[in-house]
């Protein structure tokens, strides 16, 4: 039986082995690089140059945000592609941040070491759990917009915000032994929790708002060339913040099952419009309550009299 030729093979087929090999690579190039830039940040930190090496891990979480949009751009995601991923997240994210605070603020004591180790582990931790649930079928579709825990990138921004203040302002409170350990100890508690997190894909901003956040993304790229420091920190703050709304946000999707297969614009939609019927009906109940307080007290004469 002679094999198909290119005119019977399927569309798909022939469309991703007539793609150039380099094109199918890009992903899996990207994610060296995040690789490299994170593992370059611990000799710029022995070197004593803690802004380059902050800088290359922010680097690196561009990047790793960058490489699986682009393999499903290009229809170039693999298997040994998911993999390399995870493991240079682990170093990235896991390792470079680990040593960097260790040979810094954590003074290079055998107790910095065991913070920083914990770290590290947190990290793998959380990785594993991420590749897991990617393979459990029984997850809704919801919960796909949520984060479980923070994720690493995240995470490890979050841990290196007391260098960042160190490097901003010199030395502090911020920059205490003690206060660093707790610090890092925190952001591994938050990357290995179930505290749910938001997607970026998920989220999305109004039409009236939109010139707002053209604003907000001028203002960020004047602090970046100006204080990249201080935004770093800022950015940190606002990503804490925001976990309280991301609980309450999974929360109330998961109590309304109607809602799980709609978009998540949609969704916000619809809790918009019953945030703003709600003071209608607490208005009413307060004029309903005073009417009975008042009928009581003889104030005012009951119906039907």
């Amino acid at each position: 039986m002679n094999p198909p030729n290119s005119a019977t093979r399927p569309a798909a087929v022939r469309k991703t082995r007539n793609r150039p090999q380099v094109v199918r690579l890009l992903p899996s190039g990207i994610t060296i690089l995040a690789l490299s830039a994170g593992l370059s940040a611990v000799k710029f930190a022995l070197d004593g140059q803690l802004g380059i090496a902050i800088g290359l891990i922010g680097a690196a979480a561009v990047l790793d945000s960058l490489d699986g949009r682009i393999a499903r751009m290009l229809d170039a995601t693999s298997k040994i592609g998911a993999e390399l991923d995870s493991l240079s997240d682990a170093i990235a994210f896991g390792v470079a941040p680990a040593l960097v605070l260790y040979v810094t603020l954590l003074d290079g004591s055998a107790f910095g070491w065991i913070v920083a180790l914990l770290y590290a582990v947190s990290i793998v931790l959380r990785l594993a759990r991420f590749n897991t649930l990617l393979e459990d079928d029984s997850v809704p579709a919801y919960a796909r917009e949520y984060f479980v825990g923070v994720p690493s990138p995240a995470g490890a921004l979050v841990a290196l915000a007391p260098v960042a203040a160190y490097i901003q302002w010199g030395d502090g409170w911020w920059s205490s032994m003690p206060l660093v350990a707790v610090w890092t100890l925190i952001s591994a508690a938050l990357i290995v929790s179930r505290v749910p997190t938001l997607a970026m894909k998920s989220a999305s901003v109004p039409a009236r708002l939109a010139v707002v956040l053209l604003a907000l993304i001028a203002v960020a790229a004047a602090a970046l060339v100006t204080y990249p420091f201080v935004l770093m920190l800022v950015l940190v703050g606002c990503y804490l913040l925001h976990i309280p709304f991301a609980i309450r946000s999974k929360r109330w999707v998961a109590a309304r099952p109607e809602t799980w297969d709609i978009k998540p614009s949609e969704r916000r939609a619809i809790r918009a419009r019953s945030r703003a019927a709600r003071p209608y009906r607490a208005g009413a109940r307060r004029v309903t309550t005073t009417a009975r307080s008042a009928t009581r007290l003889g104030l005012r004469r009951p119906r039907g009299d």
